[in-house]
């Protein structure tokens, strides 16, 4: 038997694991409907469910919404009438039904390529921005869990083999902080070929200037390297490494809230 219990422990985990899930609670109703206000059910992204609201037609429209709303992270209220289905209604009920759908979608993912002084500080903010974080460097007295203590993940060892280990997905913001043109050169084009959300390089417009022309030697397309940002971060004067952080993930925080288009980076 499903219960409250047994959902609310289900959310849990799905949210301890980063799995997209919707959760759907009847939150009033009105006359004669299959569950009343309390009712829940979970909907992850995959297509399984756990819980009812009730069955029948309107809970498959409401596992419809539910891919909806995970593939666009907002929530929304559904309201069915159950009255006449030859007039499209889910049901013969006699009532009506109102349903709150909101989805839980997994952290966001930043990948920490280079744990030097600004490495460490961006490990540090995203972490508490609420961001899954990974970090990487190949240097091993650098890229160490106790000096890294908020990486979910920390790998030490050449970049190139740790970057491998690391799902790159849609949601991935790979922030490239390395100590020079050889490193972003070796590691670039292993990034460019994922589907990172957004790919971007610390350092001066000369030093990626060298870095670009590099890559296009080596038969790197124009197009991959203009999705590079570069010099990344919003330009705020920063000179430290928390400054430099900051303006990092400012960037990225503002990829949550999209400006008009012309404003993007």
């Amino acid at each position: 038997m499903t219960t409250d219990r047994t959902i609310a422990r289900a959310l849990a985990d799905a949210l301890d694991a980063d799995v997209p899930v919707a959760m759907a609670t009847v939150v009033r109703t009105e006359r004669s409907v299959p569950r009343h206000a309390g009712a829940k059910m979970l909907v992850f992204g995959d297509g399984r469910q756990l819980g009812t609201i009730g069955g029948g037609e309107m809970e498959s429209r409401v596992r419809a919404a539910a891919a909806d709303a995970l593939a666009t992270g907002r929530p929304t209220t559904l309201e069915f009438d159950l009255v006449d289905p030859a007039h499209g209604d889910p049901g013969v009920c006699g009532g009506s039904a109102f349903i709150y759908l909101e989805p839980y979608m997994p952290r966001e993912h930043v990948v920490v390529i280079g744990c030097g002084h600004v490495g460490a500080a961006v490990v540090e903010l995203a972490h508490w921005l609420g961001f899954r974080v990974t970090a990487l460097d190949d240097r091993a007295d650098v890229a160490d869990a106790a000096s890294l203590p908020d990486a979910d993940v920390v790998l030490a060892g050449p970049l190139a083999e740790s970057l491998r280990q690391v799902i790159i997905d849609e949601s991935t913001h790979a922030v490239l902080v390395t100590r020079n043109v050889a490193v972003d050169v070796e590691v670039l084009p292993i990034v460019l070929g994922s589907p990172a959300r957004s790919i971007g390089v610390m350092g001066s417009s000369r030093r990626w200037a060298t870095t670009r022309a590099a890559l296009a030697e080596t038969g790197v397309a124009d197009e991959r390297l203009d999705a590079v940002h570069a010099p990344i971060g919003l330009d705020v004067d920063a000179e430290t490494p928390a400054e430099i952080a900051l303006s990092i993930m400012s960037q990225i925080v503002g990829l949550r809230h999209p400006a008009p288009a012309e404003q993007e980076w």
